[in-house]
């Protein structure tokens, strides 16, 4: 068998040389400026939905500063009681800080140089330090805000 180099038909071709002429610096042009003019109207779209999540985030917060604060008002003995109970475990916090802070003082080398010291370090410090700040961040929340008047 042997292939002839027949020319292929028309219906095969396709022209993909480029447009030449001013036809086609106008339609660069146009294209273009269609272009710009949706990047515009997506920005603006954009810019909307953005402020709707403001406008949602900002609703969110203040229904649950006005929970808190119904809350408050309907607990004021306790409310106070968690302010004083926070600025407790603030000084305890810092004294938990203190004692860590020494430690890894002390022992840098150890903690630089081997895993199993870190990993000893993290496990002993870390849970303690978390639950602590979790409590901390409740009672702060729930307490007055107004400073605690010593009677």
């Amino acid at each position: 068998m042997s292939y002839d180099q027949e020319p292929a038909s028309p219906m095969f071709r396709i022209d993909v040389s480029p447009e030449t002429g001013s036809d086609a610096s106008i339609s660069e042009s146009r294209l273009t400026i269609e272009l710009l003019r949706q990047m515009v109207a997506s920005q603006n779209q954009q810019n909307r939905l953005l402020q709707d999540l403001i406008q949602q985030n900002a609703a969110i917060q203040k229904q649950r500063a006005g929970e808190l604060q119904q809350w408050k008002d309907s607990n004021p003995e306790l409310s106070r009681a968690c302010r004083q109970a926070a600025e407790t475990l603030s000084r305890v916090q810092t004294g938990f800080l203190d004692s860590l802070t020494e430690e890894i003082l002390e022992n840098e080398e150890h903690l630089m140089e081997g895993e199993f010291m870190l990993n000893e370090f993290v496990d002993r410090f870390g849970p303690r330090l978390a639950h602590l700040n979790g409590v901390l961040q409740v009672l702060a929340q729930l307490g007055t805000g107004q400073p605690i008047q010593n009677s």
